[in-house]
């Protein structure tokens, strides 16, 4: 398959910029399509509430220049100040809802992105971030928390970063013989995952409080519920830093993706650049885990969308993912709430289990359609 076909080696446009990638219509055309979902489905998100307000009045406040301008209001939001005084309807909007909204960007994106790198890492289209392990690392050590640190509970994130890193690192020594190999990537995390799995699942029988369980239980499933600025203060340095390196990383990933020798004729060190990039990649699942626990099939399904529209070019791929993942998971989440805003019900559904929902009959249909699937 040639570089052109694949997507590889297109930087440039007629006119011809280093940049001139970034206004490939099909890339743009997704972008704006992507950010229309996102900011409807953010105000439909902000308007419901026990506070109704209409969408026009949302809109209002979203583009009041009395919030968007304040330096004060925004070193509180991004840095943890005091909050300076609000009209309640600008209260509700920015401090106590838009966060939900911003959450699910920052989660949307940082899976997708990390799928996409673990897709290339493994040379697997059904790869995902948790295909390594990371999601059940991390979960085992959220509920190991919950069960027995108690007093650690603040330490959340930290705490899921490191469970997801430590069974990275379980996989990689597992799948190490003389290097690695997709293959075996792939089943030492299937391996470590079950293991993990079975330890949280286990762990839930000490749980004692019903208000520690049922937190407990929304880590493991994915929600966006009861999210705020703290979590957005969590979530935003690691999701530009890992952005930033898989995007220095894009033309590593478009190499990996041409294979182990021809990557090595072209002077690549493959272990080193495999274990370096999958680092990003957890990075960026981390991040998401550490703030709204396991969304799943994010980055199973978005990568795979965004590449069957953009191409394998892997600068396209991970700017196109920038996008497409928020839009789904901003997308999941208002459409649940609508969901059971229509049949009367006052609960709300965790967006791990709406998108598990879509993700499962989309793995189904993919593994059907790879013709190569375990060839890899």
């Amino acid at each position: 398959m040639s570089n052109e076909r694949r997507g590889v080696g297109t930087d440039t446009v007629p006119g011809g910029t280093r940049l001139g990638w970034l206004f490939d219509p099909k890339l743009v055309g997704l972008a704006a399509v992507s950010l229309l979902i996102v900011v409807v489905g953010g105000i439909v998100q902000v308007s419901h509430g026990p506070f109704r307000m209409s969408y026009a009045e949302v809109w209002r406040s979203l583009t009041d220049q009395t919030v968007l301008f304040d330096i004060e209001v925004w070193k509180a939001f991004l840095l943890g100040h005091e909050l300076p005084e609000m009209s309640r309807q600008n209260l509700v909007v920015w401090y106590m809802r838009l966060p939900r909204v911003v959450v699910g960007i920052f989660v949307g994106a940082n899976l997708a992105v990390s799928g996409a790198i673990f897709q290339a890492v493994t040379r697997n289209e059904l790869a995902s971030p948790f295909i390594l392990g990371v999601s059940s690392g991390a979960g085992a050590a959220i509920l190991l928390t919950f069960v027995f640190l108690g007093g650690l509970t603040m330490y959340l994130p930290l705490i899921a970063a490191a469970g997801g890193a430590l069974a990275f690192l379980t996989v990689y020594m597992i799948a190490w013989k003389n290097g690695t190999s997709p293959v075996r990537l792939v089943l030492a995390g299937v391996i470590v995952g079950t293991i993990f799995t079975s330890l949280q699942r286990g762990m839930f029988f000490f749980l004692q409080d019903i208000a520690v369980a049922k937190s407990a239980r929304a880590w493991t499933v994915g929600s966006l519920i009861g999210t705020d600025w703290e979590e957005i203060r969590t979530v935003l340095p690691w999701s530009v830093l890992a952005v930033v390196l898989a995007l220095a990383g894009s033309r590593q990933l478009n190499v990996l993706l041409l294979g182990k020798q021809t990557a090595k004729s072209l002077g690549m060190n493959v272990e080193r650049v495999r274990f370096g990039l999958s680092s990003v990649g957890v990075l960026a699942a981390s991040a998401s885990i550490a703030v709204a626990g396991i969304v799943s099939f994010v980055g199973l399904i978005v990568p795979h969308m965004v590449r069957n529209i953009v191409g394998s070019d892997y600068k396209k791929l991970v700017v196109g993912c920038l996008f497409a993942g928020p839009a789904l998971v901003v997308s999941a989440d208002v459409g649940a709430r609508l969901f059971f805003g229509m049949i009367g019900s006052r609960g709300q559904v965790p967006v791990g289990i709406v998108t598990g929902l879509v993700g499962g009959p989309y793995f189904l249909y993919l593994m059907r359609k790879q013709e190569a699937l375990g060839n890899i």
